[in-house]
């Protein structure tokens, strides 16, 4: 096999492969051989049908194709390896001429993955944010529970509905005097101010008493959801029922038993502390590590293939498709919902799938600068780590992950992890901070 490349722009390529002729005369045999054990041919055991018999059946085209796939595979994929390209899109093949008892001549041509210059990537630094957890933030966590804790009380007589009320309701709305579907609702409880409802209607009902009634003219939104009321105006007949408040519970030892596990006020708040501290510190780690990454993949040089782009983003949206189905959704509903289309969609995450797949590229060259390699214990590790978050066994995971053909793909991933650490390793006073 003899191959030459030919480049087309800066990252497309053109693979000129040429074949020796015995070599397309043993694909041939191959070929026969091949379709002869996948087809039942009356009167020959399978797999023992001569050639002449399979052409009469199938056609010769049928073994030529059969050939030629076989060829193209074989040598596309030695042409890569001989010339160092790993592609990141499929190839286009043109045959320039195959016959039997010929050379093979075909091109194949691809978008190759480009080249990256590395820029600093060691002795970098980031700034360290306070980890430190206020009494107001305590304060915050504290008055958080006792919101849950709440209870709701009817107002006292003659009391007048406030921002963060509850109202109980009955409305019913029309546009141009006739109703429309989702327009009523029975005894609803409303808080005020929570903008559950078109922009107007709560305030609108400020001041009003149990037992009133109060005709509410709003204006659909020009974006609502329901194309048929966008932008369309509306008057809701409303009763107000009840107004009813929140009854904050006293922070005491009472509460703190009622609403946790500790015995005293001041064992809840310890404990609350403690929590924040540990997730301020912990954020405060992945900010700064973050910022190394980012400084060492912003002083790199590469140029993006658009493919590449394309295809992150194809698999950015079949991941949120897949996260919907997982509870319960659909990703047409969403897009419905949003008033969005799939298109709307794929140009939101273009900036973050190029910057995706610019780290990703990063991180793989400070690997392979590095000698970073995947051993089978960071594999391994890997395969746990995976499997405590989706609750399986680690055997199960490996074997979807063998089955579906995505083993290179774990490694780069375990790679590029591992170049991430490599540059938090050698940050300035990582030394230091060990």
């Amino acid at each position: 096999m003899k191959a030459t490349v030919n480049p087309v722009d800066q990252h497309v390529v053109t693979l000129n492969i040429e074949v020796p002729a015995t070599e397309v005369d043993k694909a041939v045999k191959q070929a026969v051989k091949r379709i002869a054990n996948q087809v039942n041919i009356p009167g020959f055991r399978k797999g023992h049908a001569p050639r002449r018999i399979i052409e009469m059946n199938f056609g010769k085209e049928a073994v030529l194709e059969e050939a030629f796939e076989i060829l193209a595979n074989q040598n596309y994929t030695a042409a890569l390896r001989e010339n160092d390209i790993v592609p990141v899109s499929d190839p286009e093949i043109e045959r320039v001429q195959f016959e039997e008892g010929k050379d093979l001549v075909f091109k194949a041509t691809l978008t190759k993955r480009p080249e990256v210059t590395l820029g600093d990537y060691k002795g970098l630094e980031a700034e360290k944010q306070d980890a430190t957890v206020s009494d107001e933030q305590v304060e915050e966590q504290l008055n958080g529970i006792r919101e849950q804790q709440a209870k709701m009380v009817v107002a006292e007589e003659d009391a007048t509905l406030q921002k963060d009320d509850f109202a109980v309701i009955d409305f019913a709305g029309t546009v141009d005097g006739k109703a429309f579907d989702g327009g009523e609702g029975k005894s609803y409880p409303l808080q005020i101010g929570s903008g559950n409802f078109i922009p107007g209607f709560e305030d609108q009902l400020i001041g009003a008493k149990a037992g009133d009634d109060v005709t509410v003219k709003v204006t659909f939104p020009e974006d609502y959801f329901v194309a048929e009321l966008a932008g369309k105006e509306a008057e809701f007949a409303t009763h107000v029922h009840d107004i009813k408040r929140k009854e904050l519970p006293e922070l005491n030892d009472e509460f703190a038993k009622e609403a946790s596990s500790y015995e005293t006020i001041e064992e809840l708040k310890a404990d609350l502390r403690k929590k924040l501290e540990e997730e301020a510190s912990h954020r405060a780690i992945d900010n700064y590590n973050g910022e190394l990454i980012q400084t060492a993949v912003k002083n790199a040089t590469v140029e993006i293939p658009e493919v590449m782009v394309d295809d992150r983003v194809e698999q950015m949206v079949q991941e949120l498709a897949m996260n919907m189905e997982g509870r319960g959704l659909k990703l047409d509903d969403y897009l419905k919902f949003s008033n969005k289309t799939i298109e709307d969609l794929k140009v939101e995450y273009k900036d973050s799938a190029a910057e995706n797949v610019r780290a990703d590229l990063v991180l793989d060259a400070i690997a392979q600068a590095e000698g970073l390699e995947v051993t089978p214990d960071d594999m391994n590790r890997e395969i746990f780590v995976m499997a405590q978050n989706f609750g399986a066994d680690p055997k199960e995971v490996w074997d979807i992950i063998a089955k579906e053909g995505r083993v290179s793909m774990l490694a780069s991933s375990v790679a590029r992890k591992k170049a991430a650490r490599f540059i938090i390793d050698n940050a300035k006073g990582a030394e230091e901070a060990k």
